[in-house]
């Protein structure tokens, strides 16, 4: 029974071990990580942006390029400064440049908007016809009873 005991302390002090050391590495990146995402990956998505109109930022097509290359620049930042890549810092770097650029884009990233008139007029004009046109048939069908048993 303690030689079992004696052999959990082991592993528990190696998971402790392992994630402090992960965690130092990643409390590493702080400051000089964060500016060096900013001077280097953010300056150059912030150009590609303005030179877009801000009504074509929620379209991915147009956006996918610029996109791909902030998340390469924040992978290759990353590498060279030996920091993990995702991590924390870089989340709330998304974070940020999400809430900045595609506030008001859908899911889809497309902008919604209403369809056509000759496609939404028949999915509002069938059903109240059909409403009427039962409330008529109700109406005609109890007048015509008063006769049957």
């Amino acid at each position: 029974m303690r030689k079992a005991e004696g052999a959990a302390v082991p592993r528990q002090v190696y998971v402790l071990l392992l994630v402090a050391c992960q965690c130092v590495c990643v409390l590493g990146c702080g400051p000089h990580y964060e500016y060096a995402m900013e001077e280097f990956c953010l300056a150059r998505f912030r150009l590609d942006m303005l030179e877009m109109e801000q009504s074509h930022w929620c379209h991915w097509e147009e956006t996918l390029e610029a996109y791909s290359e902030l998340t390469n620049c924040t992978y290759l930042v990353a590498l060279k400064m030996d920091c993990f890549w995702p991590n924390r810092l870089v989340d709330d770097f998304f974070i940020r440049v999400h809430r900045h650029y595609f506030y008001d884009c859908s899911l889809t990233g497309r902008t919604l908007k209403d369809p056509p008139n000759h496609i939404l007029g028949p999915f509002i004009v069938v059903p109240v016809m059909v409403t009427l046109l039962m409330t008529a048939l109700v109406v005609w069908r109890s007048k015509r009873s008063e006769g049957m048993v």
